[in-house]
């Protein structure tokens, strides 16, 4: 069965940190380019893409609020893929999605999302 599992959301306060990971099952990570999405509570009209990092050479891209705070990892070894959240704030309050893309078919894979919660 194919599926990308995320964890590591929670509950922190201002300034804190939280590491996402997301990890395949059915699947290596090695073809495939990974996303960061997160969805606040207006719903599925607000998913935005935060961050993601490409096959083979690992190029990242960062949302303008996300740049120095967020840094998305991936290591094909433990097939996993990370999102580093330094300095949170409560506007990052919303459900992260781990979103996978192989690189050659386009074949897209969604995680069911995990809470990020940051409140004082």
């Amino acid at each position: 069965q194919v599926q990308l599992v995320e964890s590591g959301g929670g509950s922190v306060h201002p300034g804190g940190s939280l590491r996402l990971s997301c990890e395949p099952s059915g699947f290596s990570t090695s073809n495939y380019a990974f996303s960061w999405f997160r969805q606040g509570p207006g719903g599925e009209n607000t998913r935005a893409r935060i961050a993601s990092i490409s096959p083979h050479d690992g190029t990242t891209y960062y949302e303008r609020s996300a740049k120095e705070r967020f840094t998305v990892t991936r290591d094909d070894v433990t097939n996993s893929v990370y999102l580093q959240m330094n300095n949170l704030k409560p506007e990052d309050t919303a459900v992260y999605y781990c979103c996978a893309r192989h690189r050659i078919s386009g074949a897209e894979y969604w995680g069911q999302g995990t809470q990020v919660t940051v409140s004082s």
